[in-house]
């Protein structure tokens, strides 16, 4: 699609910029308990993604292409968790600031979308009325930090957004080319990034990407859904790599009374690096299966039956693979809330 290059090329240049911005005003990140790099890195780099797809994403709403109500959620919600990820990039904002954001963000998408009342699973719809727009929030705020949380090594953000919004794109083009030309734009702003964020990176997208990137695909699979272009949870399924391994990693950190969401090195991808795999095998593996749940998600398109013995078979094998990265690497108890606590005290 010409949208995807033009973003693509936009991006790579805006990138390059952004980059020069970084050394010259020292923005680095700096290696931490979470970090696999071990030298300091220009971050910062999504503020090209951002530029990028907010611009595009206005040109096609000021064009007619994309709807009045799709094209303020995204551009609203997305400057948002943009503007306060790129503080937390420079300053470290405390979790109650960047939930509260990333929370107000999610309604002002719930509410330019009317919500989520119903729900598309397999051949059927499932009336949720209020709690559709609960659980919405919820997700959206989820798949804002999911992104963030599995930006840990070269490449995995940008090129999951890469193959899950431009394999959506062609899956949605005949029910909704609106959405398609949005997904299409996000998809292209991602991969071109991706050369400079490839291993070995000479820049991070900071959480200025990662959360801009998690939100956008979280409201396009909201606004595919309320199309009936295609049903979130198919969306899920393409970003079931990244759901999996972020929500695992997180529910097993709470049950042991480690703090979630300060630095760490737990996640499977992560875990895999530290066993021995460079990053390329890394995301180039979850990429290879990134293009399988595309194929899968084309066939539940064509047969929605198909949709629930899909998703359990995905979930079974993101578990027997989270399993077999643990036999390989088991994770390591990180620092307890009680004992951060007994420390402050």
């Amino acid at each position: 699609m010409l949208i995807t290059l033009a973003a693509a090329v936009a991006t790579l240049l805006l990138t390059g910029l952004a980059r020069q911005l970084a050394l010259a005003h020292a923005l680095l990140d700096l290696p931490n308990e979470r970090s696999l790099h071990a030298a300091p890195v220009p971050r910062g780099g999504g503020l090209a993604i951002v530029a990028v797809t907010l611009a595009g994403t206005a040109a096609l709403g000021g064009a007619g292409w994309l709807p009045l109500r799709t094209t303020v959620a995204l551009l609203g919600g997305g400057a948002l968790v943009a503007g306060v990820g790129w503080l937390d990039d420079r300053r470290s904002l405390p979790v109650a600031t960047r939930l509260a954001a990333h929370l107000a963000a999610a309604l002002w998408a719930l509410g330019w979308l009317d919500g989520l009342p119903v729900l598309a699973v397999g051949e059927g719809v499932v009336c949720l009325g209020v709690f559709g727009s609960v659980l919405a929030t919820i997700a959206i705020v989820w798949a804002i930090n999911v992104t963030n949380f599995m930006d840990g090594i070269d490449g995995l953000a940008a090129g999951e957004t890469t193959t899950v919004a431009l394999t959506a794109a062609l899956l949605i083009g005949g029910a909704a080319p609106d959405l398609a030309a949005a997904a299409a734009l996000t998809g292209g702003a991602a991969l071109g990034f991706l050369p400079w964020n490839w291993r070995p990176a000479r820049i991070f997208m900071g959480d200025t990407g990662s959360g801009f990137l998690g939100y956008t695909l979280a409201v396009l699979a909201l606004a595919s859904e309320r199309a009936g272009a295609m049903p979130v949870l198919v969306w899920l399924l393409l970003y079931a790599m990244f759901a999996a391994d972020a929500t695992i990693t997180i529910i097993r950190r709470i049950w042991r009374g480690e703090q979630w969401y300060t630095a760490h090195r737990s996640h499977a991808y992560q875990r895999l690096v530290q066993a021995g795999w460079s990053h390329a095998s890394v995301t180039g593996a979850i990429l290879l299966v990134n293009v399988a749940l595309g194929v899968l998600a084309w066939r539940v398109m064509a047969r929605p039956g198909l949709l629930g013995p899909v998703l359990a078979t995905v979930a079974a094998g993101c578990v027997l693979g989270y399993l077999l990265v643990e036999h390989r690497h088991p994770m390591v108890a990180g620092p307890r809330r009680a004992r951060v606590e007994n420390r402050a005290g």
